[in-house]
């Protein structure tokens, strides 16, 4: 086998035009080896932390992530996976770490400084909102912003001079509140700040915030990247020039680089992206319509509904995509009954997280000082999210139709 020191061979062509179904496939795909005979046509999991020196390394960066050396600077498979990443998302460059959150934390703590200020959705993932409530403000002194970010008026007069950048999520965990990305980009831009979105709700093709002006953009490849719940990761991917401070600071420095056999999961896992997305989507919009029927269910809060008050933005801004696989909805009741039904279902999993082979669902009560930002279903209620899995619809309606039957009976 070949020895390099520079990270796998550069990806073999392939060319924008082709479809994402085939990105997914051969995107970052790097085998080792000349490519003869017995060469293998997968990039092989590489569980090293340390690779071969070249004769004379005493001129070597040794922070550099851009060559082979140590694996918490950059790893074979690291790089196989940011570059199918950088072509999913139509990005110029990625860095791939250790979780979702990890990804969050290395874009604030890279971009942000002491004495600057941030716009956050007012709705967002809790540790995101943790993140500006508490950490960051009180370790760094940022100052940071909450916004209702689908009012326009009130993003840019949230805009300070030291306002560093706006953050916010396409499709809001857990209201489904949505996002107008391009005008948030505008507002940045024109601030000389940068938009950093977290799309993990939204991952490619259902939409490309890059396209639409973001600065850099999240995932949480744990969720639907990944797609079948047995791996951590979380990436960052954008222009050149806004990725570099985190791969330098956050993964480098700070050492939250991904592992060799996640990466590997995680590419492995992204190649049938586009398949199981289109049949998370289907199968949620059909539930979500069912759910909506029922008398006893208080609100269903879905994109892809007519009675989403985002709908037309939603439907204009994933291009007729779909709407996600993720809605919240609750029953007409109290903690109780929502506890009840989740105990009937069989089909589907009280279990936290988003966007595995199997649904998910988790009740949330209405405490906590986030839920102030909710709508009013919300507040009364509390909610049910709920991630539409890979199954048959029809298994899907009949477990949620006999949990509401049962929960209701008793």
């Amino acid at each position: 086998m070949t020895r390099r020191q520079d990270g796998p061979r550069p990806d073999k062509h392939v060319p924008e035009s082709l479809g994402f179904g085939t990105l997914s496939v051969h995107g970052g795909n790097e085998p080792l080896g000349d490519g003869g005979d017995g060469t293998p046509i997968r990039t092989s999991i590489t569980m090293a932390n340390s690779y071969h020196l070249p004769e004379d390394p005493s001129t070597l960066d040794w922070s550099d992530p851009n060559h082979l050396i140590y694996t918490r600077n950059t790893g074979v498979n690291q790089v196989a996976l940011q570059r199918k990443l950088i072509a999913l998302e139509h990005g110029e460059a990625a860095v791939a770490l250790a979780s979702g959150v990890a990804a969050l934390h290395a874009v604030y703590f890279s971009h942000v400084d002491s004495g600057e200020h941030v716009i956050v959705s007012d709705t967002t993932y809790e540790a995101t909102y943790k993140l500006w409530t508490d950490l960051l403000p009180r370790k760094y002194g940022i100052e940071a912003t909450f916004v209702d970010i689908t009012d326009l008026d009130a993003v840019a007069a949230a805009v300070r001079p030291n306002t560093r950048l706006i953050t916010t999520e396409v499709i809001a965990n857990p209201t489904t509140k949505v996002a107008d990305i391009a005008a948030l980009a505008q507002i940045a831009h024109d601030a000389g700040a940068l938009l950093v979105v977290d799309s993990t709700f939204t991952p490619p093709p259902l939409y490309r915030p890059l396209d639409d002006g973001a600065d850099l953009v999240v995932h949480s490849l744990t969720k639907y990247i990944n797609g079948h719940g047995d791996a951590m990761g979380g990436a960052v991917i954008g222009t050149a020039e806004a990725v570099e401070p985190v791969r330098a600071q956050a993964m480098v420095d700070v050492g939250g680089v991904i592992s060799p056999f996640n990466a590997w999961l995680i590419v492995r896992g992204s190649v049938t992206l586009p398949l199981r997305l289109a049949r998370h989507q289907d199968t949620a919009l059909e539930l979500a319509r069912f759910l909506e029927a029922d008398d006893r269910i208080a609100y269903v809060a879905y994109p892809g509904l007519e009675s989403h008050p985002q709908h037309d933005l939603a439907a204009r801004q994933l291009g007729g995509r779909g709407f996600g696989g993720i809605m919240a909805f609750a029953l007409k009741g109290g903690p109780d009954l929502q506890n009840r039904f989740v105990g009937a279902l069989k089909v589907i999993t009280s279990a936290v997280s988003v966007g595995h082979d199997e649904s998910l669902i988790v009740h949330v009560g209405t405490s906590g000082p986030r839920v102030a930002a909710y709508p009013e279903g919300f507040r009364t209620y509390g909610h049910l999210r709920f991630s539409v899995g890979l199954e048959d619809v029809d298994d899907l309606k009949a477990d949620l139709s006999a949990a509401l039957d049962e929960a209701w009976a008793q």
